[in-house]
């Protein structure tokens, strides 16, 4: 429900001004803790640069398909693509079918990488918990699972 529909009725209105606040706070808190998490990682690259290795962690990618999954322009995938192959962490090849385009995939030090990465990530959140919450484990499955909920909801909001 969005505010600007004429036919809300008062009681909905409460609702929907309630619904966005917390929609409100929860990006921001979304962007905090990405914040927090991504420096954790100590990746030593850009938050693009990850996020193109993340997205070719399922397999060999086009730039097309990467700019697609990851919301960036493809000239922008294909500049980063470039300095990610010239740091060895992906490796670009020609398709056997089709010679204009070229598949990416990750090296065995862009996984290494990205491992290492999420583990330190990992290891910050379950430190910055330690103490202050009595079950860390319920807590980050708890997060996990209402963020799903939040995702699968607005992915079929699109279709």
């Amino acid at each position: 429900m969005h505010l600007s529909s004429a036919s809300v009725e008062p009681a909905d209105v409460s609702e929907a001004r309630r619904i966005e606040s917390a929609a409100r706070g929860l990006l921001r808190g979304l962007g905090h803790l990405t914040q927090s998490l991504f420096r954790a990682g100590e990746f030593g690259l850009t938050r693009s640069q990850v996020a193109l290795l993340d997205a070719l962690e399922a397999g060999p990618s086009r730039v097309t398909g990467l700019a697609a999954r990851t919301g960036m322009a493809q000239p922008r995938v294909t500049v980063l693509l470039q300095r990610l192959a010239e740091a060895g962490l992906v490796e670009r090849q020609r398709c056997a079918d089709d010679r204009r385009a070229v598949h990416t995939s990750l090296t065995p030090a862009g996984r290494e990488l990205l491992e290492r990465g999420r583990q330190l990530m990992a290891t910050a959140l379950l430190d910055a918990l330690d103490g202050g919450i009595e079950d860390s484990e319920r807590a980050v499955s708890a997060a996990r699972d209402a963020i799903a909920t939040l995702v699968n909801a607005m992915e079929s909001e699109a279709s």
